[in-house]
């Protein structure tokens, strides 16, 4: 079986879904379910419907969630020599040759990826082109608008 790779962070914070929606949402849904079922005639019944519906989404949900705690490899970073290198957990500064934009990215799980955050999934291609690069390297990234070359401005174990 394979393991995927993530944070303590989103360790936690799957945890803390899970936690929500074992014991609040799901009671909350079963109760409405059950408010629904005294109003008589099901079939023809909208609130009853939807509370089924929303339990099934949240049933769903509750499985991916331990699915992915019962498959994930965590990993502490701070419990990994700092190297300088790039790797998994780290957050690095990088900088584009050809605009001089400087973006920073924490990369981490695939779970975890949230781009308006700039934390990148340790599969996307950015993250695949600095790992195991160090401070100072340039890389060259394959985008679909062609090639961009990055230089390595700081790595940070944070």
């Amino acid at each position: 079986m394979q393991k995927y790779p993530m944070t303590k962070e989103g360790e936690q914070a799957l945890r803390d879904e899970l936690q929500q929606l074992k014991s609040v949402e799901r009671p909350k849904v079963i109760e409405a379910i059950a408010e629904a079922r005294e109003h008589g005639d099901l079939k023809e019944n909208a609130e009853y419907h939807a509370a089924r519906e929303q339990q099934g989404f949240i049933e769903g949900r509750i499985q991916d969630i331990e699915g992915k705690l019962s498959n994930a490899q965590v990993i502490d970073i701070t419990s990994i020599p700092h190297t300088g290198k790039v790797l998994f957990g780290t957050t690095v500064s990088i900088i584009n040759c050809d605009t001089d934009e400087e973006v920073q990215y924490k990369i981490v799980g695939d779970d975890e990826a949230d781009i308006k955050n700039n934390r990148i999934s340790i599969s996307s291609p950015i993250a695949r082109a600095l790992i195991g690069k160090e401070e100072g390297d340039i890389v060259v990234v394959q985008v679909p608008a062609g090639a961009v070359e990055y230089e390595i401005d700081q790595v940070q174990h944070v």
